[in-house]
């Protein structure tokens, strides 16, 4: 193809609109081989995909109803790890209000948890819809990719070894593991009882480690990225879940949101940046 060949085809009026703003967000599903739909046996039972979200830490939660039929679905498992994932939930302050509200039913495991990690946006991101030969854009404010959720399974794991005996869980409520960037502590010496040979003295000791890129001190044993990520989690554990109702594509709320995406106005936009502007923010990569 030469440079003959690229000719015009078409041009396209651009209409740009942030009507929903700051609400149009992209979220993906690496791990799903199929469309986000309740099952058919989960539907005809009556359920439905639930959405939540923790605002503040920006966490997002979709649970959508497990295939229930006997030839793919094992009912004794689902209830032993119903009830790891009902522990779970208590240990990490998850519950919804939900589930407290289903506490004297048998636990079963009734739905696939996937939890958001938030992708940041290089750039600005932006959703283009063509309708009646005309580009429609909206700002897209935040990503997020969303994968099946098993803490659960720890819990599952915990039980397995306190009915066969292996290992010691004694050692797992002593508090966080060290931090490897300390150094290894010396080990333990048995300390024979000696009879006072004079006057005792009270003496404090403050022990204080170097940060390895040179120089300053960091107290506790933490370093500090890894207390930011222990705050971070605890801030996300006692933040309350809140519960938003999920909309298929086919429902007419969903209908609504789209249109809203289309800009109705006709009025032209005045550019105020100009190309010498544009050429200094472009990047080059």
């Amino acid at each position: 193809m030469n440079a003959e060949d690229d000719r015009l085809l078409t041009v396209l009026p651009i209409h740009l609109s942030n009507a929903l703003a700051p609400n149009v967000h992209i979220h993906q599903f690496p791990l799903l081989t199929r469309p986000l739909q309740t099952p058919p046996s989960a539907q005809a039972a009556g359920k439905r995909i639930v959405f939540r979200v923790k605002p503040k830490v920006r966490r997002l939660e979709v649970h959508v109803p497990v295939d229930t039929r006997p030839e793919v679905w094992n009912s004794e498992r689902a209830r032993d790890l119903g009830i790891a994932r009902v522990e779970d939930d208590k240990e990490k302050n998850q519950e919804s209000q939900k589930t407290k509200s289903r506490e004297g039913e048998e636990p079963r495991l009734s739905e696939i948890r996937m939890q958001s990690e938030q992708v940041p946006q290089q750039g600005a991101y932006m959703l283009g819809v063509v309708r009646d030969g005309r580009l429609h854009l909206h700002p897209v404010s935040e990503t997020y990719q969303l994968r099946p959720t098993l803490t659960y399974m720890d819990v599952l794991s915990r039980k397995s070894k306190r009915r066969t005996g292996a290992g010691d869980d004694s050692d797992s409520d002593d508090g966080p593991p060290p931090d490897p960037d300390d150094e290894a502590p010396p080990p333990a010496v048995k300390k024979e009882k000696k009879q006072p040979t004079g006057e005792a003295r009270e003496v404090q000791v403050a022990a204080r480690r170097l940060d390895r890129e040179g120089g300053q001190a960091i107290q506790g044993g933490l370093s500090a990225v890894r207390r930011d990520m222990l705050m971070t989690m605890r801030a996300e554990e006692e933040e309350a879940w809140e519960d938003l109702e999920y909309c298929d594509g086919e429902t007419e709320e969903s209908g609504v949101a789209y249109e809203a995406v289309f800009s109705k106005r006709q009025e032209p936009l005045e550019c105020k940046t100009t190309v010498a502007d544009f050429l200094k923010n472009t990047s080059n990569s």
